[in-house]
């Protein structure tokens, strides 16, 4: 692994901001590099980030308070994204056999996921937690060099979207018509599921049942994601070129760029969830904000 940078180092990157949600004067914030390629991001109650270094196999934390990062996990399933659950479980999408993982507040973790129907998944990418119960994650398939003993060939029968009933007995598809579904969060009033078709250059929104299925898929912005998270106004933000924002009309309100080949994902930390988190290729960023985060 490259050296890394320690302590912050600020950015002046372009900024386009027409609703106002990001603090005035708000400038990008370097908090470390020398990573390999980081993702996941995801916001525990005391508001410190954790993400993925992905091909180091590593789940680090991001202290909101020091501003320091340490490692948290290690040979962590090749985790990709990641969400937290209100009792301190963090749930990974474990990329390395296409799984779905669950690390305790320790960094020890349990497989809840294997397959699905007997057949190896894709392998797991993005999830979202539904607060009353259930998981959403999407299921692309991306061949990776380090799988073993495996082909190129998917075992499902395309590229999905599964809910995770909050018991963990159910496990079913809820969108099964996209190219290859990757981003992806829920509305703060949890009745609309967002979703990136990112090899369709496009992200839908559908309306979510109580049952956990998914109905009146509509469009809504002519853009791909790979990660996404969402503010208290209904504000989504898709990655990949820095940081796009659109409200919730699926009109383009901001954009932030950020100097890396490629934005991967976003997420609102610290305890008021005013600081906008971002892995971007070898580093990880942060932004001061007047929205605030919801998850």
């Amino acid at each position: 692994m490259a050296a890394l940078l320690f302590g912050a180092q600020a950015y002046s990157q372009k900024i386009e901001d027409k609703k106002g949600i990001v603090a005035k004067n708000a400038e990008l914030v370097k908090v470390q590099d020398g990573f390999a390629f980081t993702e996941g991001p995801a916001v525990n109650r005391f508001g410190d980030v954790f993400f993925t270094d992905q091909p180091n196999n590593r789940i680090h934390k991001w202290n909101a308070l020091s501003n320091e990062v340490s490692v948290f996990a290690e040979d962590a399933g090749r985790s990709n994204g990641m969400y937290f659950l209100l009792d301190g479980t963090l749930v990974a999408c474990a990329d390395n056999k296409n799984e779905l993982w669950a690390f305790d507040t320790d960094g020890n973790h349990e497989v809840w996921i294997t397959a699905f129907k007997g057949k190896k998944l894709n392998g797991p990418n993005d999830l979202w937690v539904r607060p009353k119960g259930g998981i959403y994650f999407t299921d692309p398939l991306y061949v990776r060099p380090y799988w073993e003993g495996r082909g190129e060939e998917s075992e499902q029968d395309g590229q999905h979207v599964y809910f995770l009933s909050a018991d963990r007995t159910e496990l079913f598809k809820v969108a099964d018509d996209l190219l290859q579904p990757n981003g992806i969060v829920g509305s703060p009033d949890s009745k609309t599921l967002y979703v990136s078709d990112i090899k369709a250059k496009k992200t839908y929104k559908y309306e979510i049942r109580d049952d956990g299925y998914l109905i009146n898929k509509t469009l809504f912005c002519e853009m791909g994601s790979d990660g996404m998270t969402i503010d208290e106004r209904g504000n989504v933000y898709l990655t990949g070129d820095g940081v796009t924002v659109f409200d919730r009309k699926g009109e383009q309100i901001a954009h932030i760029q950020v100097p890396a080949k490629w934005t991967a994902n976003v997420v609102f930390g610290t305890l008021d969830r005013k600081t906008l988190f971002i892995t971007a290729s070898d580093a990880v960023y942060t932004l001061k904000m007047k929205t605030r985060g919801v998850w």
